[in-house]
């Protein structure tokens, strides 16, 4: 493959998993890997391998069409800006903006889980940038991120901690993929070279309730955890207690919200279409980072 790929927000742990995988998995040679950040002194390390490191800022349209340039491949990772409603969007516009003027040929950008029909708070900022991506009119591939393993980690310590777990997802399912995991499906894409346009939605193999959950963190832990029906305004409250930000816990809550209308319980097998292997199971994702959930 000749074709020079570029990876925005990659000093994020996204971008540098994908990156990982666009060299140790598929042999991608680093010299047609261009990382992009904000600040790219972030980067060294990357630099040190022979991977080209260059400044984008999403808030900079002019300074992105000339980080953009002579770039083949575009992966648009989704910014975390989140505390303003709109930005994000704005943000991404003006990526597919720059990359059209570019002459960039292919995008690729993560998404989220049917963002169309969603009770997510930033589901339209999703839907939004998929929009304006296929209304550009350049090849592209849709990668729409199921919840994360991780993100589990955030909260799963503290609620083994205390014992109890306060939901309020109700006997909703969702299926969920490890970060990793998605960066060797991103990487796959990638570093395949199609010059098709497409959609993939990448989830677990099984979707769960969040006693499922429980049961499968409290035994890699080896500590009990029960699980405490709450509804949305008392979840809010809660995290709103605990210190989140406004934006954080109605997130979210959200999210809570939409596992619980079954928005979230969708299997795919495009995780292994991509890439031919079955996605790590929650169950093997919380033994491995046992030490995680115990801290």
């Amino acid at each position: 493959m000749s074709e020079t790929i570029l990876v925005t927000g990659a000093a994020g742990q996204l971008g540098q998993r994908v990156i990982h995988h666009l060299i140790e998995t598929y042999k991608v040679a680093p010299g047609q890997i261009i990382a992009a950040t904000r600040n790219p002194e972030k980067l060294a390390e990357l630099a040190n391998r022979g991977v080209i490191t260059r400044k984008a800022d999403f808030d900079d349209a002019a300074g992105l069409e000339k980080a953009f340039a002579g770039v083949d491949r575009l992966l648009i990772i989704s910014t975390d800006a989140l505390d303003t409603p709109g930005k994000r969007l704005a943000q991404h516009k003006a990526a597919v903006a720059a990359a059209a003027k570019a002459g960039v040929k292919h995008i690729a950008y993560t998404s989220m889980p049917a963002p169309d029909d969603s009770l997510v708070t930033f589901a339209p900022d999703h839907l939004g940038s998929e929009n304006a991506i296929k209304a550009s009119g350049l090849a592209y591939t849709i990668i729409r991120d199921a919840w994360y393993h991780d993100n589990y980690l955030h909260s799963m310590p503290h609620n083994l901690q205390g014992g109890k777990w306060y939901s309020a997802t109700g006997d909703g399912k969702v299926s969920t993929i490890s970060r990793d995991d998605c960066a060797l499906a991103i990487a796959a894409v990638l570093a395949s070279g199609t010059s098709d346009s497409a959609t993939y939605t990448l989830t677990g193999a099984v979707s769960l309730d969040n006693r499922q959950i429980a049961a499968i963190a409290a035994e890699a832990a080896g500590k009990p955890l029960e699980v405490v029906d709450v509804n949305d305004e008392q979840l809010g409250q809660g995290m709103r207690g605990a210190g989140l930000p406004g934006f954080v816990a109605d997130m979210l809550v959200s999210a809570d919200a939409n596992i619980r209308a079954g928005k979230f319980d969708i299997v795919t097998e495009d995780f292994t279409k991509l890439t031919g292997k079955q996605p790590q199971s929650l169950k093997d994702f919380f033994v491995a980072h046992k030490a995680a959930l115990t801290a």
